[in-house]
């Protein structure tokens, strides 16, 4: 009891006009981590939010110094909330959900259990209460379709409700809306993933921010993913793979129409002929692109950007 008592986890919650939901949420929150034997963060991102959200997280870190806060200047999106939160968090277990009361904190120790046991990523499955039809319809073939594609079997790649080792976030470098897929790319560096159950609420205040956009935009998402898992290191073997063949083909084409010349036929005419030019420099094109993407990688620095944040309430 006294070695756990020690022992830090981080609550990372990205929250965007919540205002209306950050006392109930505190209080749930409050209420679990009071009765749990460890030692609690809990950080609030406020990603730029327009209403009176970060005056009531003021309030609640002025009465709770568990609480911790940090401002975007604007709206910067989920991706980089989750960036700032992860760079802030000191505990060995991280936990992320929502903000908007649909996760329900008092499943944080299912998280914490499944991380102890020894895996790196613990993924929410909201099997019950999904929303409505025309959301989880979209949402089941999604998870299914990434789930083939990637080869990693979880079914819910969306919920917000997850848990990590300290090791994991520390490695994760996310934009745009690739927060989803951490999972994926956790699996793809050699981390242990499970998932757990959790139930989903109805949104009682506010209002969602997702829309069919997000189905969209998601499966392009998602082709990021499978480029950045399996050739983020290695952009030549595709672009290059490509090119190769692109250029073959060119090749073999302009071949046929060069014995032709030999044998006194003009080729002036054929479409054959642009179509042999084009293929060609396509491929050499396209191995071109894969080497400066290999430069691109071996000279650009990583080094987190952390100019997105105003100001941090400790």
């Amino acid at each position: 009891m006294g070695e756990e008592s020690k022992f830090l986890v981080s609550v990372v919650i990205p929250v965007f006009n919540e205002d209306k939901n950050i006392p109930i949420l505190y209080e749930k929150l409050k209420n679990v981590v009071d009765n749990l034997p460890y030692n609690f963060e809990i950080i609030f991102v406020d990603d730029g939010s327009e209403d009176n959200t970060f005056n009531e997280l003021k309030k609640i870190n002025s009465l709770d110094k568990r609480i911790k806060v940090i401002k975007h200047r604007r709206n910067f999106g989920k991706a980089s909330a989750y960036s700032s939160g992860f760079s802030y968090a000191r505990g060995e277990f991280v936990i992320t959900l929502d903000g908007d009361l649909q996760d329900e904190p008092k499943e944080i120790p299912k998280f914490i259990d499944k991380l102890k046991e020894g895996y790196d990523v613990v993924n929410g499955w909201k099997y019950k209460g999904k929303g409505k039809f025309l959301k989880r319809v979209p949402s089941k073939i999604f998870n299914r379709i990434t789930s083939y594609l990637t080869g990693v079997k979880l079914h819910d790649f969306n919920c917000p409700f997850k848990g990590y080792r300290r090791e994991v976030v520390e490695n994760l470098r996310i934009y745009g809306d690739l927060y989803r897929f951490i999972p994926i790319i956790a699996v793809k560096r050699g981390f242990c993933v499970v998932e757990v159950k959790v139930e989903n609420y109805p949104r009682k205040y506010g209002y969602s921010k997702y829309g069919i956009k997000r189905f969209v935009t998601g499966f392009l998402d998602l082709l990021t993913v499978l480029f950045l898992t399996k050739f983020a290191n290695s952009p030549l073997h595709l672009y290059g793979s490509v090119g190769i063949f692109l250029s073959f083909i060119g090749g073999l084409i302009l071949f046929h129409l060069f014995t032709l010349v030999l044998r006194g036929e003009g080729i002036g005419h054929r479409p054959l002929l642009i179509l042999g030019v084009l293929l060609f420099i396509l491929g050499i094109q396209f191995i071109s692109v894969g080497l400066i993407c290999e430069m691109i990688i071996n000279t650009k620095d990583f080094t987190r950007d952390k100019l997105n944040i105003k100001e941090i309430l400790e």
